[in-house]
């Protein structure tokens, strides 16, 4: 239950490298950069409710550990993957729809913060959030 709660983007490291190397333009890159981030995480036993709201969109995305779910990325790129609990971390594991490429994920809570750090095609970066 430690990731219940809302959390805001604070800061970001590698994010720009990330999207370019996930083919994302540099108009969207730069936005994305700015998007104000806030995650509201509910957690019921196996099943996770999280609220993502951005400059760009709002949305609710529902999954239970360990079953395939479909998701889309801000920038329409689709993946399928599943979330598992490891010790007090959330990894994510995912496949690009488009081109069957690994997405990966893990978010952990170090200290007072909620660290997402994304892995793709040997790129990592880290979105650090602080509870709201």
């Amino acid at each position: 239950m430690a990731f219940n709660g809302t959390w805001k983007v604070d800061r970001s490291e590698n994010y720009d490298k990330f999207m370019e190397k996930m083919g994302v333009n540099l108009m969207k890159r730069k936005l994305a950069a700015h998007d104000n981030l806030k995650l509201t995480i509910t957690q019921e036993g196996n099943k996770f409710t999280v609220k993502e709201s951005s400059t760009f969109r709002n949305i609710e995305v529902v999954f239970e550990l360990g079953v395939t779910f479909n998701y889309n990325l801000a920038d329409g790129t689709e993946l399928s993957g599943t979330w598992s609990l490891e010790g007090n971390k959330l990894i994510g594991k995912f496949k690009r729809i488009d081109n069957g490429n690994e997405l990966n994920t893990v978010r952990e809570i170090i200290g007072d913060e909620l660290v997402q750090t994304y892995v793709y095609e040997g790129v990592e970066a880290k979105r650090i959030f602080k509870k709201d």
